[in-house]
């Protein structure tokens, strides 16, 4: 008698999520989003959208309203939340405000040792996740000594050596020169994990990202092909995303 192996949890489920802030401000309306293991996903929209607010309730930060999100089976709820924390990375858009101890390694060592490892499985976690973002030679090097983007690396890797199951990135490429802006690029097509990227950058999602969705207003909007999106000149105008001047998305060959 033949068994049939159930399909693994997706890495991130959204249903039904609805938030409102003290002030009444409501920011979410009954979104509903799932993410399959391994994909790169970005998550677009305009300034006010509720990108942010989604984003604090994948790790708990924010408590939902109403609906659910639960990230590769687990719900996102009070007696999960050092799992979830564990489970979901997320990279903020300046590094200087997640490296703080006195040399790379100690920054990308911290999270790790929170948790419990010591000696030479820390050591081994440290130097792993260095080196999927091209930086283990920097270890003993002050994270202040480093150019911008060599600190938006390490801040990659103090994420990657918590072994998460999802890594957000918020605004990835801001401030990045090109040759920075494509290594970091290079770094996350490799990676093995689960990737949504919240950004304004049209171009870096065609990039980087085979589906994107829009957030406009509190409500997903959009999900699709990010080319196919970027492509529907109605839906851009009418949610406030430009692609910067010539630039056209039928010309760019895209991920898969």
């Amino acid at each position: 008698m033949s068994t049939t192996t159930p399909a693994p949890a997706p890495s991130l489920h959204v249903s039904g999520l609805a938030y409102a802030y003290p002030d009444g401000h409501q920011a979410l309306f009954g979104v509903d989003l799932t993410v399959a293991r391994g994909e790169r996903v970005a998550l677009l929209g305009p300034n006010g959208a509720g990108k942010t607010t989604l984003v604090l309730h994948l790790n708990g930060i924010l408590e939902a309203g109403a609906g659910s999100v639960a990230v590769a089976g687990l719900p996102v709820a009070k007696g999960n939340l050092a799992e979830i924390r564990r489970r979901v990375g997320i990279v903020f858009q300046d590094p200087d405000d997640q490296l703080f101890m006195p040399t790379v390694r100690e920054d990308v060592a911290f999270g790790p040792a929170a948790a419990g490892l010591r000696g030479a499985e820390l050591d081994a976690r440290v130097t792993e996740a260095l080196t999927r973002v091209g930086m283990a030679d920097f270890a003993d090097r002050p994270p202040h000594h480093l150019s911008f983007g060599q600190r938006r690396r390490v801040a990659v890797a103090t994420v990657l050596a918590m072994r998460p199951e999802i890594l957000v990135l918020d605004e990835p490429s801001s401030n990045l020169d090109p040759a920075s802006r494509r290594e970091l690029a290079d770094i996350l097509r490799s990676l093995d994990v689960t990737v949504l990227m919240v950004t304004h950058d049209l171009p870096y999602a065609l990039e980087l990202c085979p589906r994107s969705v829009v957030l406009s207003g509190g409500v997903l909007v959009a999900d699709g092909t990010t080319q196919e999106l970027l492509c529907d000149e109605e839906l851009m105008r009418n949610h406030r995303l430009e692609l910067p001047f010539g630039f056209d998305p039928r010309s760019v060959t895209v991920p898969r």
